[in-house]
């Protein structure tokens, strides 16, 4: 069964980054993990400068 179904209307859950500052929005391939998701990219969860 597919885990929880939302809404395409409603806003999309964000996050902010806590390296970069910047805001971040749900994606698909994060459904299933998505209270673990932290950072907005692999540079920004290894320490690397933008």
């Amino acid at each position: 069964m597919a885990a929880e179904r939302r809404d395409p209307r409603q806003p999309r859950p964000e996050k902010t980054c806590p390296v970069c500052q910047r805001p971040f929005q749900w994606r698909k391939k994060w459904e299933r993990d998505w209270d673990r998701v932290v950072y907005c990219s692999d540079a920004c969860r290894r320490g690397t400068p933008r």
